[in-house]
């Protein structure tokens, strides 16, 4: 079996809608530059509030793709 070697980033998406939809939001922005996509680790949840009210979702995501570099 060969030997891999991954990296991992960590993007936050955001959403006016969910969590699940932020998180969303963070892979599909990574899929347009990276190649590979092997896992995305949700890390923190959280929410930005104004007046009281939520105004948007925000998931933290650790996204993890092969590594080619030298």
């Amino acid at each position: 079996m060969a030997e891999n070697v991954y990296k991992i980033i960590e993007l936050v998406g955001t959403s006016t809608e969910s969590w699940e939809k932020a998180a969303a939001a963070a892979v599909k922005r990574a899929a347009k530059t990276l190649r590979d996509l092997r896992v995305a680790e949700i890390s923190q949840l959280d929410m930005e509030l104004r007046n009281g009210k939520v105004e948007s979702y925000r998931a933290k995501v650790k996204i993890s793709f092969k590594y080619e570099g030298a």
